[in-house]
Formats: C-alpha cells, structure tokens, sequence
C-alpha cells in the first residue's frame, strides 16, 4: 500500500513539474518577457528571451512559430542598428517561411530585408526584395492601405542620410487618396517632410509640410504625435532665429507632454489601486481561513495588515495631496509665465513695427525726394551749360551746391536704412589695400588743399599686397573718416596709418589710425557724435555743414564686418579715430582690370534712344540731356505702349523708368525680352531701401542709373553699350 502510494505521489509530481515547465517554457511565456525587457529598452534581455523563444521552436519542431520568432529577433537588432546581425536573422525566416503557406510576417520579413540594405545604403540590393515583398502581397491578395511598409521604406532612406530619396518617397505616401487607415502614416510623411526641408534650409516648403501634418493630425486627435510635430516647428522656428515662435511652440509642446504625463500618472494609480483591491481582498480569504485554524494568530495578522493597510492608504493619500498642491502652483506658475511670454512678445513686435515703420517712412521720403530733386538738378545743369549771365552764374553754382548736397543727405539716410534692415550685403573679394589707400588720398587731395593742410599716409611695408573683403565698404568709412579730418582742421595735419596688427595662417588683422590737429571734440560730446544728425554742437554745425550722419554711417559698418571704432579727442589739439578688421589673405596675383575709357561725344552722336517716362519734367529734362549730344529721343509715358512700339520699330537703346502707371518696368522689360533680346534696357529709378542693382538687372536690365541724375555718370553710362 505504501509503496502505490509512493507511485502516486511520484507520478503526480512528475505531472505537476511538467505543467510548470509547459507553462513557462512556452512561446507566448517568453514573448511576455521579450515586451517588457523592450519597453524598458533592455534590449540585450530581449534578445535572449527571442532566442529561449526559437530554441523551443526548433526543439517541438514548430516551423511558422519558429520564422515568427527569427523575424522578431532580426528587428530588434534592426532597431538596434545592427545590420548585418539583422539581416542574418532576417533572411533566416525567410527560409523558414518557404517550408510553411505564406503569410504576411514573410512579406514583413522580406520588406524589412529590403529596408535594412537601404540603411546600409546598398540600394540595388534592397529593390530586389521590396519587389519580393510586393509580388507577394499581391499574391495573398492583400492590400497596404496604411503604406506602413512605404513609410519603413523612406525612413531607411532617411537613416542612410539620403534625404533626396526619401523626400520623394514620403511624398509618395502623401499623393495617396485619405482614407481612415492611411491618416497616421499621411501625418507622419508630411512631418518627416518637414524635418528634411528644414535641414536643407528651404524654410517656405518646410513650414507648409509641419501645417499639413498638423491638420492631419487633427484628424486622428493624436496627442503624442502632435507634440512631436509641434516640437519639429519650434525647432523650425529656432534655426530660421525666430526665438518668439520658437519658444511660443516649445511651451505649447511641454503644456501637452506634461498633459500625456499626467494620463500616465492617472492610469498607473488606477492600477495600483486595482491592485490593491486585489491584495485587499486575498487578505480578506486569509483572514477567514486563519480564523478557522488559529484565532489568536488571525487576529494578530489580520490587526497588521489593517495597520499597514492604513499606513499605505495614508502614505498613497499624502502623496496624492503634495502631487496635487504641486500640480496647482507648477500650473500657476505656468499661466504667469506664459502671460509674461506674452507681454514680451507683444512688446518686441511692437518694437520691430515701429522700427520697420521709421525705416519705410525715411525710405519713402527719401524716395519721393528723389523725383523733384532731379528736376532741380538737372535743370541746373541744362542752365549752366546754356551760357548764362555772369549775374546768374553764382545763383546757379549755390543751386548746383544745394541739390548735390540735398542728394548726398538723402543718400546717407538711405544707407543707413538699408544697415538698420539688414539689406546690406558684405562682399568677400580679392583687392589691394596699399593701392586703394593711395587712391583715397589723391581723391582728397583738393581738399586738404584748400584748407592748407598736410595730408600724409603711413602703410605698413608688411601688410600682404592681396587681401580679401569688401573694398568698397571700407573705402566708404576710411573716406568719411579722412573727410571730417580735413573739413575739420585748419593750417595743420592729418596722418592716416595702417599696420598689420596681427598674422595667423590665412588671416591679417589691421590697424587704421586717422590722425588730425583740428578742432577737437568735447569729452561729453565723446559718444554721441556717432548718434544720427549730431555734430558735437550747433555752432559746429552751422559753421563747417554737413548732415552729421557720416560717423553714424561709419560706426554701423565697422561693426557689420566685425570691429569696433574708439574714438580719442581734445579740444583744440584734435581727434583719433582707430579701429581693427581682419582679412582673409589672398596669396594668388589679382587680375589686372582695364580701367574704362571716358566718353566722347562722337559715340553719342545720332544715336536714336527710346524713352520710357510717366513724369513731365523728367521727359523734358532727360531728352534735353539727350538732345544735347546729338541724341535722337523718343517719349512713352507707360509701358503698354513701348511694348508695342517695340515689336514694330527698333531703337539704339531705351531708357526705362521702373515706376509706371499700369504695368510697371520691370513687367516691361521682361515682356520686350520676349521679343528682343539685345537691344539695350537701362533702368532709371529713385533706387529705394526695397530695390538693387542686382534685382532690376534680373529682369532683364543691362545697367542702372539713378536720380537724381550726374550728368557725367549718366552719359558714360549710356556709352559703354555703343561702339
């Protein structure tokens, strides 16, 4: 008897033991722990639960689940970035799949063999199993309305960094008709779009891709997805310097992540409490079954449990209290911040409006200016070369003086507009210093003489012959500065210097020092003679003129390419103005450039020009110029009617005026290049803070000239284009 009952008791061990090993040495037992390992990204522990997982596959011989779980081990690896242990255990089950009827984890495993030759950037390879995969699906009659696998597709392409391919594969997904399947994935192209627009820098199609994605995700009311897009536009925002926008969207993306937390956090209590309603009533059975054994034993259990029942509820309900004081000061602190954030921006737009308004109001009046002052100008000039009075040739040399004077004013104040708007642009060309310092002093050399002064120049031996930078920039600053040297003094000296302060590799800092004994400048007046329309004093400036803008011109482009002016001043022993800016060194020879040839009137004569002008004075004025050389002028007053007298007549040259009542010309002259391609087109215009040389000549002008006009300029101009 003893013994069958040893035989039982064996028996139902050996049972008990094997229904534990089946339950835990199961495909699903480890699948469990492979997700758990992944979610809590330790991905070594997934890894060997997949492999437990295939060793019981082969072991029961399960051929389906065993390609299941090779293709499960292949992406893990992908996801780890481990390619070619990827695509081992890809192509694995495959081979496994090709024992047992196709399914779609074969057509996965294909794919995903395609995707993961992508990211090594073995394209070639990779096309034969996306065709694979394809041929496939269509084999089991199945169709990807998500394009899940296209979107796979693009992000590989993306990870091996060829963005040009993957843009067009997202926008593959995105041409794809909406359908409920299809929205998450449409989403998700058009951020990804957006993130690769923005780091190509093609900052107008990469905002439209971020607003697309957003109204799809609209949509699907997809939190999460929303703060990812959301944080892809600030950092939109903050590349293009945006930082109000910027900033604005990264408090929106944190308002919704903080939003998701406390989801999160409220469904983990929720668990926890279920948990514990579990606990509490497993201690309840306890309870009941130890009062039937021990009483004594049960009460004193059952009276610890409550004891740390309570304690924990009182823990859980402490915390809930500090969690939620928290909660409310961090969302006041929040609300004042984002009321403050406001205020701020509010403040800077209205900044940057008023700023804009200044500059356009200057610009604007500087540029109606422009239109009577070359009236004023050039009839001045059509007098005084008409043989006037004796008596009348002294009211014209002081018109002649004002309107030229009245030109430099607006002039200046255009320029430093265009500094304030950023317009400016720096150049980076090859020039000889040495050889532009000379120039600069023969061009003043009048000046000095008239007030009796001794101009003297001091070049470095040593600074290279062959700099790079922006030669006309500081030819505008070295000449104003010299300028208010000698309107300044009197009977004395001006020293300008230059040495090389600095040499590293293919960089030279240099030195310039402009010296002068005159007037001085009072040491409060130190820092505000660099303010606009200041001179030190008004007696200064009725005495010796000017517009005092010159140092305000002077100091903002110094400090555009990247020095800084110091100024040092006594009154009555004179002033030094000393700055540094670096050069790039050009060590190749600098191309000889012919220097142009004055006009003569011979290659004027009897040329015909057309000429393309709303206003009455101006045809009156320029065809006069025009006529005094011989010049045979016709006048259109818009650029309807020279587009058609141009299709049947041609002329030598046409001069045409950019702002015109109906199509303007600029749509003029890209109408005549229709037509005409040679036939020279010079623009004439009140050039304002909007307009440049480089834009007027892109719509089809050879040259430009501006008014008021300089008779000189303006006919030189107008020779170069005739033999």
């Amino acid at each position: 008897m003893k013994y069958h009952l040893f035989i039982l008791v064996c028996f139902f061990n050996s049972f008990l033991y094997s229904q534990t090993k089946q339950s835990t040495d199961s495909i699903s037992y480890y699948n469990k722990l492979v997700n758990k390992n992944l979610n809590k990204k330790e991905y070594n522990q997934a890894v060997f639960y997949t492999k437990k997982s295939i060793d019981f596959c082969e072991t029961n011989h399960k051929t389906e689940n065993l390609a299941n779980q090779t293709f499960k081990l292949g992406k893990i690896y992908y996801n780890q970035k481990k390619y070619e242990e990827a695509l081992k255990n890809f192509h694995k089950s495959v081979s496994f799949f090709d024992n047992v009827n196709p399914t779609c984890t074969k057509v996965l495993a294909l794919h995903y063999i395609g995707v993961t030759n992508t990211a090594k950037g073995d394209y070639k390879t990779a096309d034969i199993y996306y065709k694979k995969a394809e041929d496939l699906l269509k084999q089991l009659n199945i169709i990807d309305h998500a394009e899940v696998l296209n979107y796979q597709k693009a992000m590989a392409l993306k990870t091996n960094k060829n963005l040009p391919l993957a843009a067009k594969s997202f926008q593959d997904i995105i041409k794809k008709p909406d359908n409920p399947s299809i929205l998450k994935t449409k989403t998700n192209a058009y951020y990804e779009l957006g993130l690769i627009e923005t780091k190509l820098k093609r900052n107008d199609s990469a905002i439209i891709y971020f607003d697309n994605a957003l109204d799809y995700n609209a949509r699907t009311n997809n939190l999460a997805q929303k703060s990812q897009i959301i944080l892809g536009i600030s950092e939109y925002y903050k590349q293009n310097k945006n930082y109000g926008l910027a900033y604005s969207y990264l408090d929106e993306h944190y308002q919704i992540e903080n939003y998701l937390l406390k989801l999160k956090n409220a469904k983990v209590d929720l668990n926890e409490f279920e948990k514990f309603k579990k606990n509490q009533s497993l201690n309840n059975t306890l309870k009941r079954e130890s009062e039937e054994k021990i009483q004594l034993k049960t009460y004193r259990y059952s009276k610890l449990v409550s004891i740390l029942a309570i304690a924990l509820i009182s823990i859980l309900s402490l915390l809930s209290l500090a969690l939620y004081k928290n909660n409310i000061i961090r969302n006041q602190n929040n609300l004042l911040l984002r009321e403050k954030n406001k205020e701020l921006i509010l403040a800077k737009n209205k900044a940057e409006k008023a700023s804009k308004a200044r500059s356009e109001f200057l610009s604007t009046v500087s540029h109606e200016l422009r239109t009577p002052l070359n009236a004023i100008n050039g009839i001045t000039h059509l007098l005084l070369e008409d043989n006037p009075k004796k008596t009348q040739l002294k009211y014209l040399e002081s018109l002649k003086f004002s309107g030229n004077y009245l030109t430099t004013f607006i002039n200046e104040i255009l320029e430093i507009n265009k500094i304030d708007s950023t317009k400016v642009e720096i150049e980076h060309i090859s020039f000889n210093l040495k050889e532009l310092l000379f120039n600069i002093q023969s061009s003043l050399k009048e000046l000095a003489t008239a007030n009796k002064n001794y101009f003297n120049l001091e070049i470095d031996e040593t600074i290279p012959d062959n700099l790079i930078g922006d030669p006309t920039k500081l030819s505008q600053i070295i000449l104003n500065l010299i300028n208010n040297a000698l309107k300044f003094t009197q009977n004395g000296n001006v020293n300008v210097i230059a040495k090389l302060y600095a040499q590293e590799e293919e960089v030279a800092t240099v030195y310039f020092e402009i010296v002068d004994t005159g007037i001085g400048i009072p040491e409060d007046k130190l820092q505000t003679v660099f303010e606009s329309f200041s001179q030190g004093s008004i007696e200064v400036n009725r005495k010796y003129g000017g517009t005092g803008l010159g140092l305000t011109i002077v100091k903002k482009l110094i400090e555009l390419l990247g020095g800084e002016i110091k100024l040092k001043s006594e009154v009555g022993k004179g002033s030094t103005f000393t700055f540094k800016l670096n050069f790039k060194i050009n060590y190749e020879p600098l191309e000889v450039v012919e220097e142009v040839k004055p006009y003569n009137d011979k290659q004027l004569k009897h040329k015909s020009i057309l000429l393309i002008e709303d206003n009455k004075i101006n045809q009156m004025i320029t065809r006069k110029m025009l006529e005094n050389k011989a010049i045979c002028c016709e006048i259109l007053d818009n650029g309807e009617d020279a587009v058609e007298l141009l299709k049947v007549k041609r002329f030598d040259m046409i001069l045409m005026d950019v702002h015109l009542p109906g199509i303007n010309g600029t749509t003029a002259t890209k109408q005549i290049r229709e037509f005409d391609k040679t036939t020279p087109i010079i623009a004439l215009t009140a050039i304002s803070l909007d307009e440049n040389r480089d834009m007027l000549i892109s719509f089809g002008m050879n040259d430009v000239i501006t008014k008021p006009f300089v008779p000189d300029e303006f006919y030189s101009t107008i020779a170069k284009f005739f033999d």
